[in-house]
């Protein structure tokens, strides 16, 4: 039987989420959900409806997951525990320093109905953080350094969207070379946040808006900017479109370690991601763990999960014995 899908929120992570669920077998998507009036969104998938979010009580037991696509900034702390009263949920937030209070009112929620909720699903947090994992796991002894970008943060374009008077606006981050070669030399440099990573805005204001306050506003957002050196560039509707229409990101999680009686021997574990869409590789992701939350419902676990939770076979749409023959 397939594993029943729906997806609330249809922008780029949705879409990301239509598209991963095609090339799964064993999933089907039954629904998508949309705060906007479901006539005039259209999506890929035919024979599939789209449904306003306030009919989605009427779906609990049409849907077996509900992927949650929303924004980290005010989408997700509301969303993610509300509709886990209802449904096996799944979400990507994304904000490190929330993401202990997140967890707490999703796991909350969960248990009161018996369902499970994946919560910061995704490459960072997700696939990164259990490399973070797996490496301090492996070389106790050692220093971890997480680089990201080049490329579109999809959170951080989202929460300079939301600042008022702005249009529209995407945010690239990018990784200090000279940083991430001194790691990779075995230097273990003690590095500052402000010293792995740039952040720099494209911004298209609003008609009136003022430029000043808008560039204020976003330097001295915690949690996003301001513990970074941000550049903000104020251009056209036009050359947003042109310019900076695609979503590529990527990164790399290192652990240099020593090993031996004396600390004689030293080690270097990269793990590394080049994405040319960055919501279509997050959704991959996102899809993959709705089949852990299927499972884990199946054998009558609730409450919330992160992917520190879920052991690997759960991910695979393989059986125990293809995977020993097969990967192992």
């Amino acid at each position: 039987m397939s594993i029943r899908v729906g997806i609330l929120g249809y922008g780029n992570l949705g879409r990301g989420v239509e598209c991963a669920v095609k090339q799964n077998d064993d999933m089907e998507l039954a629904a998508v959900f949309t705060r906007r009036d479901p006539s005039g969104v259209t999506i890929l998938t035919e024979g599939v409806p789209v449904c306003s979010v306030d009919d989605a009580a009427d779906w609990k037991d049409k849907i077996d997951v509900l992927i949650l696509c929303g924004g980290s900034a005010t989408d997700l702390p509301k969303q993610t525990p509300e509709f886990a009263k209802l449904f096996n949920v799944i979400d990507s937030f994304d904000t490190h320093a929330r993401i202990p209070e997140h967890f707490a009112n999703v796991d909350e929620a969960a248990k009161e109905s018996g369902k499970v909720g994946i919560i910061s699903v995704g490459w960072d947090p997700g696939m990164f953080s259990l490399n973070r994992l797996y490496a301090n796991a492996i070389l106790p002894d050692g220093k971890d350094y997480t680089f990201w970008g080049k490329g579109v943060s999809q959170g951080h374009s989202d929460a300079i969207r939301r600042v008022e008077g702005v249009k529209d606006g995407k945010q690239y981050t990018i990784p200090s070379e000279a940083a991430l070669e001194a790691v990779r030399n075995g230097e273990n440099p003690d590095l500052t946040t402000r010293q792995k990573h740039t952040r720099e805005c494209f911004v298209v204001l609003e008609e009136g808006a003022d430029a000043a306050k808008v560039e204020a506003e976003i330097k001295s957002m915690p949690n996003y900017f301001a513990d970074y050196d941000t550049t903000v560039h104020f251009i056209s509707e036009e050359e947003l479109k042109r310019d900076h229409s695609g979503i590529p990101h990527g990164g790399f999680v290192l652990r240099s370690g020593k090993t031996g009686w004396d600390g004689e021997n030293s080690h270097l574990i990269e793990y590394s991601l080049k994405l040319d869409s960055n919501p279509e590789f997050t959704s991959s992701v996102i899809v993959a763990y709705a089949r852990a939350a299927y499972r884990l419902a199946a054998e009558g676990q609730s409450g919330c999960k992160t992917v520190f939770d879920i052991a690997p076979a759960y991910l695979s749409a393989k059986s125990g014995e293809e995977l020993r023959k097969e990967m192992l």
